[in-house]
């Protein structure tokens, strides 16, 4: 079918709801659509493996030095099963929560949370995972706020507690469906925001604040255009703020000469992501002095997430484009975001689950703001579901037919190489960044990136049980 011919179809599908209970819910898969079944789940299991950070990781103003890669089981009571992975970050999630216990301890609340999904999920039936996500994630999320004695725990840390159990849920899915690739999968309401094909997409990598300049340079030297840096460092407001534009500017020297054939201008993007850190508009406007100063402002692509949610600070005076990310849990908050002028949506299939990122991905399409797909720092695996996501977004703006995505376990896994075994084509050429993108071939989209296949080592682990 016709790019063209898929989108008119995607359009016409994407006016009616989301897909919900009842047996005349279907997915669209581009050419045809079909009757979907209602699953009920019999069983359900989980487990962690602590995988340690090459250096202290540092962002949020504080530093993670491993994260825990979560796997979870849902079975029928058909006997079909799925399994799906999730890379928990309570830094990310919830600084507050990171900062009020051990690391360990963090992890554990999370890993609880996910615990409770399972046991919530059991006996459960669902026609789309979407509709089984809902019904989980608000009740995850009170029993989050009870195990960490935090009221106010943010919706984003139960997301990622869910993003196994979802992912588990879309596998379980497709088997169950008969559905072998990612294109059938997509619901169609949210078929038009995920309508694009790109051959290729840019792999972003991340550096942060401990990563030494001439590794960044290192980096852009094997290829790599799309510069994500981590602002927003530890210390006082003052202190912060002297610390990024000292970072900043010792970067810009050494990379303001550097080309690419990506962009109009041949200069490579910055992508600076501060994670809440900055608490007034102030303060931010005179970082973004400084970029004029040292004349880095002309290549800032992205400025992500600069003040803590509850903020609530409008942006539409602010002239850069802001992305909001771990702001928009839900739908609802990135509307809410769209208003306050954030012009931009990092989305996470890997940290926010795959079903809320595809509501969000979907709303975002409809008022015109472009997304791309940000990293959780997540294991090899995972990122093949973000580029499911990413390879299928509209191209974001400056990068004329390129998809945006962010992986940076490469950088930060200390045993990523050992962890590229559970990819179902390890081998591939598509699983690896080539030159700053990811070359997305006929084989990569006739296998879906090796989403749906079994991972043999986390079958015979549930196998057991």
């Amino acid at each position: 079918m016709e790019r063209r011919e898929f989108l008119k179809l995607a359009a016409a599908a994407g006016t009616a709801a989301a897909i919900g209970k009842g047996a005349s819910a279907q997915a669209c898969g581009g050419a045809a659509c079909r009757p979907l079944k209602r699953i009920t789940i019999e069983s359900a299991a989980c487990g962690f493996e602590r995988e340690p950070m090459v250096r202290p990781f540092g962002f949020k103003g504080g530093y993670l030095t491993e994260e825990w890669i979560v796997s979870a089981c849902l079975r029928s009571t058909s006997g079909k099963h799925g399994i799906g992975l999730g890379t928990q970050s309570v830094l990310w999630s919830d600084a507050a929560v990171f900062a009020a216990n051990s690391e360990a301890g963090g992890n554990a609340i999370m890993f609880a949370m996910t615990q409770h999904a399972l046991n919530l999920a059991k006996g459960m039936s669902f026609v789309s995972p979407v509709e089984l996500n809902e019904a989980l994630w608000p009740q995850v999320l009170e029993y989050g706020k009870k195990v960490a004695s935090n009221p106010r725990l943010r919706a984003t840390f139960a997301l990622n507690a869910l993003v196994a159990v979802d992912n588990a849920a879309w596998v379980l899915f497709a088997r169950e469906n008969g559905l072998t690739d990612f294109d059938s999968m997509i619901p169609a309401a949210y078929s038009p925001a995920l309508s694009a094909r790109h051959a290729k997409c840019a792999s972003i990598p991340l550096f942060s604040y401990k990563v030494p300049v001439d590794e960044i340079k290192a980096a852009v030297d094997s290829g790599y255009f799309f510069m994500k840096i981590k602002i927003g460092q530890p210390g006082t407001q003052e202190e912060m703020l002297a610390k990024d534009m000292a970072r900043v500017s010792q970067i810009h020297a050494t990379l303001k000469d550097c080309r690419t054939p990506y962009t109009k201008t041949g200069k490579l993007p910055y992508y600076f992501d501060a994670n809440g850190r900055y608490e007034k508009k102030e303060t931010l406007l005179r970082f973004i002095d400084h970029l004029k100063k040292i004349g880095a402002y002309e290549q800032v692509a992205i400025v992500e997430e600069p003040f803590d949610e509850y903020a609530e600070i409008d942006v539409r005076d602010i002239p850069l484009r802001l992305a909001a990310d771990e702001s928009a849990h839900t739908v609802k908050d990135a509307l809410e975001r769209i208003e306050m002028g954030y012009r931009a949506m990092a989305l996470k299939p890997i940290a926010k689950t795959m079903s809320m990122s595809m509501k969000i991905a979907q709303a975002a399409f409809e008022k015109n703001v472009p997304c791309f797909c940000a990293d959780l720092t997540v294991c090899p695996a995972m990122v093949e579901w973000n580029k499911a996501v990413a390879a299928r977004l509209p191209a974001f703006p400056g990068l004329g037919d390129l998809g945006l995505v962010e992986t940076n376990g490469h950088q930060n896994f200390r045993n990523w190489e050992t962890m590229r075994k559970d990819l179902a084509y390890e081998t591939a050429h598509w699983t690896r960044t080539e030159k700053g993108v990811f070359e997305l071939d006929a084989d990569y989209w006739k296998k879906s990136g090796g989403i749906l296949e079994p991972m043999p080592r986390y079958e015979a682990m549930y196998a057991r049980r």
